[in-house]
């Protein structure tokens, strides 16, 4: 399974002035993985450092000096550890503090050493070690589920891939490949971008199997809240974590989660969930002018999911996916708008978190909202997600109009077409506004 950021991890390693990786994201979402090819393919020597399988590695830590980290870690695991050789990888590193604390003196000692970390839910232990980041030392790389091309590249469909990121080749397709493409979409919109779900439909084209993989990745989010929480913080990043892919399309309030809760707890709980990478928040914005977040408004928020696979499954929505004809209208369109939204998030430079955000205008008798803002390059680019031209387009208007967009793009399930200054875009081709081609 090929990713797309084993290119930044290729360009990291060629950088001299590269510092130790911390690779940030979701439990599951394939960051060992990807770390293990890597090193295996880059690297005369490969050394893997799992503290959680083996715990008593933590005893290599009792002082920071990398040199002396580096001879026991080569005794214990009869592997030579040489700069511009070795690739050094620590994973799970959120088991072992010291571990994340060393990866300041790798940097300032031994510059030449590759040495990356990785671990899932690192906020939880940040906060309950009070442990400092060692900053302008490291660099996180934030990963993310597969996203659509990815996961067609998976199941053998990469040159349908490579004919949906341009809008020259959106606007040649034919209504066979346009009924392919939709059809494929309605498969990921099931499966998802976890690693081993997708894997599992590529080997078998199981989709109940992989429906058992995604409840069984549900229970072991659940788990590890009881792992890194207190017994009443776990209560409420439980109820979050239940809560946001009901949620998804909706103005997010903590009253809908439970009213019975005091807002202060799911506010942290929700906090805690986005640093770890499992929801994204989208923040209304003004939209009046870049960055975007200078009119953010904290908040108006909605909530994004980390992957339309386990939302779908924790919704019980895969029938109501299967049996439809129009892919914007399953679950009132909140499918479409988290699969936009997931597009999106991996668009993102991978050394940056996602921002994201949308438009909402609240005033009487003319209130507005666009489901997302986005950049590129001076521009901020309104995009809607409709039923196509036919569709009303109200609120797009109306900020265009205020705010002289020479561009607007509308998510739409039939096929690519310009109208004015107002692109269609198939709901499968929206990775090509990764390129800034449409």
């Amino acid at each position: 399974m090929i990713r797309d950021i084993e290119q930044t991890l290729t360009q990291w390693k060629k950088d001299n002035r590269r510092r130790p990786l911390l690779i940030r994201g979701a439990r599951q979402v394939g960051k060992s993985y990807v770390v293990s090819q890597f090193g295996k393919r880059e690297f005369k020597n490969f050394v893997e450092i799992n503290f959680e399988l083996q715990p008593h590695f933590n005893n290599c830590f009792s002082s920071l000096e990398p040199d002396e980290i580096n001879q026991k870690i080569s005794i214990l695991t009869k592997q030579d550890i040489k700069a511009g050789e070795t690739l050094l990888f620590f994973d799970e590193i959120q088991k072992c503090p010291p571990a994340i604390k060393s990866l300041r003196y790798y940097h300032e000692k031994t510059p030449h050493l590759h040495v990356i970390g990785a671990g899932s839910l690192l906020e939880f232990v940040l906060k309950s070690e009070k442990l400092e980041m060692p900053v302008g030392r490291i660099q996180y790389l934030y990963m993310n589920p597969l996203s659509f091309g990815e996961f067609l590249n998976a199941i053998n469909e990469s040159r349908l891939r490579q004919l949906l990121t341009n809008k020259k080749n959106l606007s040649k397709i034919d209504d066979t490949l346009h009924s392919h493409a939709l059809a494929l979409l309605k498969k990921y919109y099931i499966i998802g971008g976890m690693p081993c779900v997708v894997d599992e439909y590529a080997a078998t084209l199981d989709v109940i199997k992989c429906q058992h993989l995604q409840t069984s990745i549900c229970q072991t989010y659940r788990d590890d809240f009881g792992k890194y929480a207190s017994h009443v913080k776990h209560k409420y990043l439980e109820k979050i974590f239940d809560a946001a892919p009901k949620m998804a399309g909706q103005k997010f309030k903590y009253a809908n989660v439970d009213k019975d809760t005091p807002s202060r707890e799911l506010k942290e709980a929700l906090e805690l969930l986005e640093r770890a990478g499992v929801v994204h928040k989208i923040k209304a914005t003004s939209g009046d002018g870049l960055p975007l977040e200078s009119g953010a408004k904290d908040k108006h928020f909605k909530t994004l999911f980390l992957d339309t696979g386990l939302m779908q499954n924790m919704c019980g929505l895969s029938g109501d996916i299967i049996q439809s004809q129009d892919l914007l209208d399953v679950h009132k369109g909140a499918v479409a708008e988290q699969f936009v939204g997931q597009e999106l998030a991996v668009a993102f430079d991978p050394y940056t978190r996602p921002k994201l955000y949308y438009w909402l205008r609240e005033a009487k008798n003319s209130s507005a909202e666009i489901d997302y803002l986005i950049a590129q390059g001076s521009r901020i680019v309104p995009l809607e997600v409709k039923s196509g031209p036919r569709g009303k387009l109200r609120s797009l208007t109306l900020f265009m109009d205020e705010y002289k967009s020479k561009k607007a793009v509308v998510i739409s399930q039939g096929k690519y077409k310009e109208q004015g200054n107002v692109v269609f875009l198939p709901l499968y081709g929206i990775e090509c506004l990764r390129h800034m081609d449409c």
